[in-house]
């Protein structure tokens, strides 16, 4: 019990120092969070609980091919708050874009012989 309040701990704190950071310098911040912190965390966790290295390389690889599809939130969510739509509304859309975008990707991958 102790060592999953630690994982939820260690990447709560994470999180809040990104847009704690955020506050002082949006750059610093963005770069944090361009950071694969989330995979990198997730990689040492399975490790220490004993994973096998192959199958921490396949979800690194699998991770991969699904980051192509979530940049299309981070191009379409300040182009649509900058064409003046509030923020909910551009989150929205950006967040429903990139899922139709997930979703196509995922028969393309199957085409190419990469299973998620």
């Amino acid at each position: 019990m102790l060592y999953y309040v630690l994982k939820v701990g260690v990447s709560a704190v994470v999180i809040v120092a990104i847009t704690e950071i955020a506050k002082r310098s949006t750059g610093f911040a963005a770069l944090l969070a361009a950071l694969p912190l989330t995979s990198l965390l997730a990689f040492m966790w399975m490790y220490f609980e004993g994973a096998e290295p192959a199958r921490i390389a396949e979800l690194s690889g699998q991770i991969f091919w699904l980051v192509l599809p979530s940049l299309v939130l981070f191009l379409l969510l300040p182009l649509l708050i900058r064409q003046g739509l509030s923020f909910w509304l551009s989150l929205s859309i950006s967040v429903a874009a990139t899922a139709v975008c997930y979703l196509a990707m995922l028969p393309v991958l199957r085409r190419f012989g990469v299973q998620l």
